[in-house]
């Protein structure tokens, strides 16, 4: 059965009208009232229901296929995906972000290897060249589907042991060993994914990925973390409010 969407139209309205249909679709998959998986109505049934013509529906589901809350599958129709993760860009770890909203994260330790820094990382840490860093590199998922690949570097002596890493956030992690993070610098970016990239993420290659890069800071000011991470542009947002000052 495909998902019906009672939707209000307002003609009078300078707001197009492909725009409005798209809006109350995607609130309605946001809200819930959508669901993964279920089929959406066809766009000719959608035109003929709501009195609009076909081209009008055909670009709003386009516009939704295109923010990767829509996918048309050949044999299907329309189906709902899961809905999109949106971040703040706040000081906090994805893991937690991720349970906060209630999905279920799950993490699978793709690497984890003691040695000296690379030059990039003994930067931003701050270390000399006698120093050694654990390096981790995971793979984050969301209810089975996979988000981000994370890679993070911390000096050896308070860096999490391999097992904890694929049950808890590297953050929860830190907090267990008494180090608070208090003030971060990040940049955040985009880049196309690499082959390898793209298999671990179910993307095709050269798909467009989000980049984060994150420095970390303790109570004192010390450099603690430095993370490089990538995430599916398709599944992924960050969220940022602008303030007039």
């Amino acid at each position: 059965m495909s998902a019906q969407l009672a939707v209000e139209l307002d003609r009078s309205s300078p707001v197009p009208l492909y725009f409005q249909l798209a809006q109350a679709i995607e609130k309605a998959i946001l809200g819930g009232d959508l669901a993964p998986g279920d089929r959406f109505e066809n766009e000719l049934a959608l035109a003929q229901r709501l009195n609009l013509s076909r081209p009008t529906t055909r670009r709003a589901i386009q516009e939704l296929v295109d923010k990767g809350l829509l996918v048309r599958k050949r044999g299907v129709g329309t189906q709902v995906v899961q809905s999109p993760v949106h971040r703040p860009v706040e000081l906090t770890s994805l893991f937690d972000d991720l349970a906060r909203a209630g999905q279920t994260p799950t993490t699978k330790l793709l690497d984890y290897r003691v040695g000296p820094p690379a030059e990039e990382v003994a930067l931003e840490l701050n270390l000399g060249p006698d120093a050694e860093v654990v390096s981790i590199r995971r793979l984050r998922c969301t209810n089975g589907e996979p988000l981000a690949i994370m890679n993070n570097h911390l000096p050896v002596a308070i860096a999490p042991d391999a097992d904890e890493l694929e049950d808890h956030g590297l953050y929860q992690s830190l907090r267990a060993r008494g180090v608070h993070i208090r003030l971060a610098r990040q940049r955040i970016g985009a880049r196309a994914a690499t082959r390898e990239e793209a298999g671990l993420l179910d993307e095709k290659t050269g798909a467009p990925l989000l980049t984060m890069n994150r420095t970390a800071y303790d109570d004192s000011g010390t450099a603690v973390e430095f993370g490089s991470h990538c995430y599916r542009a398709s599944r992924y947002h960050f969220d940022t409010t602008v303030v007039d000052r």
